[in-house]
């Protein structure tokens, strides 16, 4: 079905969408897409279409287990990290564009609207990283925490499993980044602050844009990049290294705000930046272009040939050194603004390093370097 859109994406009728299909609010996905790992499952082949056995109840459900590990090598060389641990899988936030829904097929759900209900909870996450830094061999390399989904989303408030994990690596001195759209994470302020005085915590808080009809219904259950800047102005204030990531830029869509949430996360605090360009893979692609012809019927086709053009003629791209940058004059633009802002708000000029050598495993005599 996935790679069938690729080819006739230009034959949806935007119409189709919006008047015969009641739009979820408050989810970024309206259907569950195929899991290409399941040999039978039902499915909603069309979307338009009225099925009678289709889930009706969008309440989120978490389901507890008790995982094998938490800290995860990650094999991409071009995501800025070697290793991370995330507390949840799937995520409530609903941001149609997550690289994340993909994966979970791999857990036997859907990436589309299952991704943002069915999230797994690892309860066993704080026990699985102390075990994992008692390792002999461990050499203290920073682990990002949300390395997939957000360790701050709506079921941090009832389970504080990422809380716990920063008492594990406060305890350890082990470095750690985050990256977050949440404001939940003011409530660790405490916590990273001690941490931020022993150089081994810092955090990232993704803002796509600042025109709140987009971001409602591109990532429905965030917070306003209002509360994102007060998050990073607060932090930053509190002596927590603070930067800005703005991903994924879409063509047509949000591009053009790169200078604007540059210079605001630079009057907030922020220090250092990073981006992404927009890209579809797997079941990603079909949700998307799903979410723009429902929401943007006008424009739609335009801002699907602009991504198209800014991946060799496709929308979805696994090239390394292109996939998270994308290629041609729509791209080289976007890059050549991030250069351009980036020195203009003295963005990433400091040399900084989260600091490995103050590790130690708790009861033992001296450090790890």
């Amino acid at each position: 079905m996935n790679d069938k859109l690729q080819q006739d994406h230009h034959k949806v009728k935007p119409t189709e969408h919006t008047q015969q299909v009641q739009y979820l609010q408050g989810r970024g996905a309206q259907f569950n897409t195929k899991n290409r790992f399941l040999k039978s499952e039902i499915s909603k082949e069309h979307v338009e279409a009225i099925d009678d056995w289709e889930e009706k109840n969008l309440a989120t459900q978490y389901i507890e287990q008790q995982s094998k590990t938490i800290v995860n090598k990650v094999e991409s060389k071009d995501v800025g990290m070697s290793y991370s641990m995330n507390p949840y899988a799937g995520c409530e936030h609903g941001c149609i564009y997550c690289y994340a829904r993909n994966v979970h097929e791999y857990w036997g759900y859907s990436a589309g609207l299952d991704f943002e209900q069915k999230i797994l909870v690892k309860k066993n996450a704080p026990q699985l990283l102390r075990k994992f830094l008692l390792h002999p061999k461990w050499d203290a390399t920073p682990i990002m925490l949300s390395g997939n989904t957000d360790c701050y989303q709506p079921a941090e408030q009832k389970y504080r499993l990422t809380r716990q994990l920063l008492e594990v690596c406060n305890e350890f001195n082990q470095p750690v980044g985050i990256l977050t759209k949440n404001a939940w994470i003011l409530k660790d302020k405490d916590l990273l602050q001690e941490m931020a005085q022993k150089q081994i915590v810092s955090a990232m808080v993704s803002i796509t844009s600042f025109n709140e009809d987009l971001r409602r219904m591109m990532e429905p259950r965030t917070v306003t990049a209002k509360q994102k800047l007060k998050v990073i102005n607060e932090l930053s204030s509190a002596g927590v290294r603070m930067g800005i990531m703005m991903g994924p830029m879409i063509p047509g869509l949000n591009e053009h705000e790169m200078q604007r949430i540059m210079k605001a996360a630079a009057d907030n605090g922020a220090t250092f930046t990073a981006y992404t360009f927009i890209r579809l893979n797997g079941a990603i692609k079909f949700l998307f272009h799903d979410w723009l012809f429902k929401n943007f019927p006008n424009h739609a086709e335009k801002v699907w040939h602009l991504i198209e053009q800014s991946h060799d003629g496709k929308v979805n791209d696994s090239r390394w050194g292109v996939r998270m940058r994308g290629e041609g004059s729509i791209a080289e633009m976007v890059a050549q603004q991030y250069k351009k802002y980036g020195k203009l708000y003295k963005m990433n000029a400091e040399e900084w390093h989260l600091d490995r050598s103050k590790f130690s495993v708790p009861g033992r005599q001296g450090k790890l370097f």
